[in-house]
């Protein structure tokens, strides 16, 4: 049996044994009254009730005060007394559900054939049954942006509650926004490139195009009919409605600039995702109403004079600025889990925890247009709610005990816990 075989049947069993299924099902609809009484409330907009109580009724938040009536029919209340209550956290950008495997390919569903891709959408290949999802859900993360991959307009990203049977029942918004992947400005050395070929000017030569592409759609979307429908244009003409955003994934100074002028152009909602120079030019930012989603806190700065901390230094600079901004864990070894511990740095550096937890929940609502269903505990709001023993942020004290994604109480089981739990078993550990 040749090694390329022995391979082929690895990967084969690998892929199987990472997507058998656990007996952890998703919560059934609660309808009545549910309350959480003797909460610390951290509200998520930089507010913190102490000793409250929160009245959820049929999935939304009712009301939120001290002394509240509970009645003494057949009602559900969780006693927190000690706890921390914080909204459900969100990952503001993420390959869950699309990758299980990093180094098994028959499990990446991520990526899509050809360059100019805006009508491909990630919802569609959301895999509800993915290991990792119980994983973030376990770490406080109960909504997440399920971004597509790939050529220079990637396809429209869709934001999911972690706790569904489809990806039907898991979409919270589809199509949120069209995600671009902004051509490098950073000159550096390229093997690849041909002999006297600058490749800051096949670059420059891929914005034109990318332009001349949105000029077409806004013209397309203006016309009252057309002869034929454009799958590709129409695809984007929320971008023109602002029903949509437009996510410009780059980094460095130039290539942010870039993007400020598509949203004065064209009119379009623009956020910038990485954006770790984004500090230098917060004031631009601000004043072009362009927010930022910074997609790793952990990581080395951009530029080799750059401050070594400046990733964790720039989400108070955003802050003092005014630029609204979230912040996120794209790490492809931590899977999102860090999400709080990112923000938690982001706290050591300068915000306050409550601006820090604001980045990884209201803010992230209203970045990814969900801002007016969750991101924080407020009455009408849904009942995206966790309950940690500590500190959220906290790597040591963040032990999540209770999690409610619009009043249902969720399974917080997940395959770390089954192995913990099965092997200490095995060596009578108690």
């Amino acid at each position: 049996m040749t090694k390329r075989l022995y391979r082929i049947i690895f990967a084969l069993l690998f892929s199987s044994a990472a997507m058998s299924q656990e007996n952890v099902y998703p919560a059934k609809e609660y309808k009545g009254l549910l309350f959480i009484k003797n909460a610390n409330v951290h509200v998520g907009n930089g507010q913190v009730l102490d000793n409250v109580t929160i009245q959820v009724n049929n999935g939304k938040i009712e009301k939120i005060g001290k002394d509240l009536p509970i009645p003494m029919d057949d009602v559900k209340v969780f006693d927190v007394k000690g706890k921390q209550v914080y909204p459900g956290l969100i990952l503001s950008g993420s390959l869950l559900g699309l990758v299980e495997v990093n180094s098994v390919r028959s499990t990446i569903d991520h990526t899509e054939m050809g360059y100019y891709n805006p009508s491909i959408r990630s919802i569609v290949a959301y895999n509800t049954d993915s290991k990792v999802i119980n994983t973030l859900r376990s770490n406080g993360i109960l909504l997440a942006n399920i971004v597509p991959q790939g050529g220079r307009i990637s396809g429209s990203s869709s934001v999911v509650q972690l706790d569904a049977w489809n990806y039907e029942d898991a979409a919270y918004k589809m199509d949120n926004g069209i995600h671009v992947n902004m051509p490098d400005l950073l000159s550096r050395p390229n093997a690849f490139s041909a002999p006297g070929e600058n490749p800051i000017d096949k670059s420059l030569e891929e914005i034109a195009k990318l332009k001349a592409f949105f000029r077409e759609a806004q013209a397309y979307a203006v016309e009252p009919t057309h002869l034929s429908t454009n799958l590709k244009y129409e695809a984007v003409k929320g971008l023109f409605s602002k029903s949509q955003k437009l996510f410009v994934h780059c980094n460095i100074v130039k290539e942010m600039l870039v993007a400020v002028d598509f949203a004065k152009e064209f009119g379009m909602d623009v956020v910038i995702v990485g954006g770790s120079e984004s500090y230098q030019v917060a004031q631009l930012l601000k004043a072009s109403n362009i927010a930022v989603i910074l997609d790793q806190m952990h990581s080395l700065p951009t530029l080799q004079d750059d401050d070594v901390d400046q990733p964790y230094k720039t989400a108070a600079a955003l802050q003092k600025a005014g630029v609204l901004f979230a912040i996120n864990d794209e790490d492809g070894q931590t899977r999102g889990r860090n999400l709080p511990f990112n923000a938690g740095t982001a706290a050591a550096y300068g915000l306050t925890k409550e601006q820090a937890l604001q980045a990884i929940t209201l803010n992230a609502a209203t970045i990814l247009g969900i801002g007016d269903r969750t991101g924080s505990i407020e009455p009408g709001k849904d009942a995206n709610i966790i309950v940690s023993e500590g500190d959220i942020l906290d790597m040591r004290s963040s032990i999540v005990t209770l999690a409610f994604i619009q009043g249902r109480m969720i399974d917080l089981t997940d395959k770390h816990k089954q192995l913990y739990e099965r092997y200490k078993l095995k060596y009578g550990i108690k």
